[in-house]
């Protein structure tokens, strides 16, 4: 496919990057992934690797995608089950965790789906028309109205995810999206809370709207979101594509 792609990744403030980042294409079709891990359990980098190595498996075995729907929910239920396995297998028995987004785009057509707190935004015309609402304690509150969304980065409830791959084996709640057709110029964006949370929806979608390169706007994005954050910073990553003209 003819498309712009980028990503970026960056270790932040911490101790070691539990972010993983894909982007796998063919002749018609793409996916891109991003996963968080989660830092609080022990083995979130393995849960992350093995969730987007999951989904891009599942991409390149598959010859035709006729239900991109049904494609991202069994492949994420499937990278779910792996990385409740991988637990089962460490000695001692552990439960790593990991947020997942996945990008599809058949038919010029995009598809996203995600369980956690990070994201996946829409951007046309240097304005987000979507994105997905994490599932976490502060957007449940955003949602009842009484936060607003620039508060969300800063309530002492953020870092609570109540869905993620692994840990139990129960099947988290997926959000999928409606298909949307892209336009010329359309930017699609997926990134951990490290990249999102010290930037503003305004900020991001201007910034990918501009002129340059998509790599280079997503790596000056990534480099502003560390230094913002500093010296608290999280892993910083970000997967994305723009649409051509």
């Amino acid at each position: 496919m003819n498309v712009e792609t980028a990503q970026v990744s960056r270790q932040g403030n911490r101790s070691e990057n539990q972010d993983r980042a894909r982007i796998a294409m063919s002749d018609t079709r793409m996916l891109l992934t991003v996963a968080d891990g989660m830092g609080g359990h022990v083995g979130g980098d393995l849960a992350a690797e093995t969730a987007v190595e999951t989904l891009v498996k599942a991409f390149q075995e598959t010859d035709a995608i006729f239900e991109p729907t049904e494609f991202l929910r069994s492949s994420i239920v499937a990278a779910h089950r792996a990385v409740v396995a991988l637990g089962a297998e460490l000695d001692p028995e552990l439960r790593p965790r990991t947020t997942i987004t996945a990008c599809l785009v058949t038919a010029g057509m995009v598809r996203w789906a995600h369980v956690g707190d990070s994201r996946i935004y829409f951007i046309r015309d240097r304005r987000v028309l979507a994105r997905t609402r994490d599932h976490s304690a502060v957007e449940i509150l955003a949602q009842q109205g009484l936060l607003e969304d620039i508060d969300l980065a800063m309530h002492p409830l953020r870092n609570f995810v109540d869905q993620c791959l692994g840990g139990d084996s129960e099947l988290p709640t997926i959000d999928i999206s409606d298909p949307h057709p892209l336009l010329a110029d359309d930017v699609v964006v997926l990134c951990s809370d490290g990249f999102w949370a010290p930037l503003t929806d305004v900020q991001l979608a201007r910034a990918l709207g501009e002129q340059l390169t998509l790599q280079a706007s997503l790596e000056a994005l990534a480099m502003e979101a560390e230094l913002r954050a500093t010296p608290a910073s999280d892993n910083v990553t970000a997967a994305a594509l723009r649409w051509p003209g």
